[in-house]
């Protein structure tokens, strides 16, 4: 079961952090083929929201709502469980300061023809 995990923050980006910790997670979870990939993500000032209403693209600045919570970044995992993607999500360090959103990826061929 492949699952995309939303890295969450209330916080401000800081360049001076030290990532040493999410960089272990990151080769312990490579090591063993559950994470596919995963990126750090800009914030949400350097966003655009594109939509396209009777055949005009609007584009906009900034995410589409308010809010102190922004996703500073993702990983996709290949895991077997829900409870696997879980354990994995309590080890990544940005649990103990921010939070993890799990969202399993639609199964198409369970889907197909419902």
């Amino acid at each position: 079961m492949k699952y995309m995990m939303f890295v969450v923050t209330t916080t401000e980006p800081d360049s001076e952090q030290d990532d040493s910790d999410v960089d272990l997670w990151v080769d312990e979870l490579e090591s063993t083929g559950k994470r596919l990939i995963g990126e750090v993500l800009q914030p949400p000032s350097e966003a655009r929201m594109v939509r396209v209403r009777d055949g005009k693209r609007y584009v906009t600045d900034g995410p589409f709502a308010e809010t102190k919570e922004w996703i500073c970044g993702f990983d996709i995992l290949d895991v077997d469980s829900l409870e696997e993607a879980i354990d994995i999500a309590s080890r990544h360090p940005m649990a103990r300061n921010g939070q993890l959103e799990l969202r399993p990826f639609m199964q198409w061929e369970e889907t197909a023809g419902a």
